[in-house]
């Protein structure tokens, strides 16, 4: 059956008024990317890029943040700025995900860990580009709610686990790609140790009271890291072992 009346029966069963639901989101999912891709050539020359590469695009575009965000703030899922998930968190600026997941410069077969799951949208993103996350939340509670909205969805790529993130995930190391979601003041040696050579890892650095810098690590057929910050952030302070 072709997906275009596939899609027009179920909207028949289900009722037209999901539908025009789920247009809207489709249309405002769009209109987000655009935002996103004029931020992103703005601020190209800072993050060493050309522009929004287009397999990040496709991949926010496949992800309904609309369901990683609570009820009440569904009418907002796609506004380009981050957005309470309870316990004290956010659910990142869309553009701070896009810019994140195009800096560690993953794909396919590849495996990337995570620090701070939150509402478990980031992960879906780079799920979304066919790469295997594994990812860890010190809130409980946040961590069984990602995992069971990444349930729903069907998103069988994405490890998601209670914990202090700082010690990484050992037994799944090591990585293509590490990257934090909180700010931190330093840069954990279980990270490093568990990153391959050649791989990134992308981290906010700094404190409440600093300013934060979005920093880019590469670490060399050596196990030399090399430090590159891009542009100004404002994340939530780390927690955990490395809280300061």
């Amino acid at each position: 059956m072709k997906p275009l009346l596939l899609a027009s029966l179920l909207c028949l069963a289900i009722g037209s008024g999901a539908c025009a639901r789920d247009d809207d989101m489709s249309d405002a999912r769009n209109r987000l990317i655009e935002q996103i891709e004029n931020e992103v050539r703005m601020t190209a020359r800072e993050l060493g890029v050309n522009g929004l590469d287009p397999r990040v695009a496709d991949a926010l575009r496949r992800v309904p943040r609309e369901r990683f965000v609570p009820e009440s703030e569904r009418h907002l899922a796609y506004r380009n700025h981050p957005l309470p998930i309870g316990d004290g968190q956010t659910i990142s600026q869309p553009y701070i995900v896009a810019i994140m997941s195009q800096l560690l410069a993953v794909g396919p077969g590849d495996r990337v860990f995570e620090l701070g799951t939150g509402s478990g949208y980031q992960a879906a993103v780079l799920a979304a580009l066919g790469v295997e996350v594994y990812s860890v939340e010190i809130v409980p509670e946040l961590a069984a709610r990602a995992a069971a909205t990444l349930a729903a969805l069907g998103e069988d790529k994405v490890r998601v686990r209670a914990g202090d993130g700082w010690l990484g995930w050992p037994e799944a190391a090591p990585f293509d790609g590490i990257i934090v979601t909180a700010a931190a003041p330093s840069l954990p040696r279980h990270l490093i140790d568990q990153l391959k050579p050649d791989g990134r890892l992308v981290i906010p650095m700094g404190g409440v009271d600093t300013i934060q810098q979005l920093a880019l690590f590469e670490k060399d057929a050596d196990g030399r890291l090399q430090r590159r910050n891009l542009i100004d952030v404002r994340f939530v302070p780390v927690t955990g072992s490395m809280a300061p």
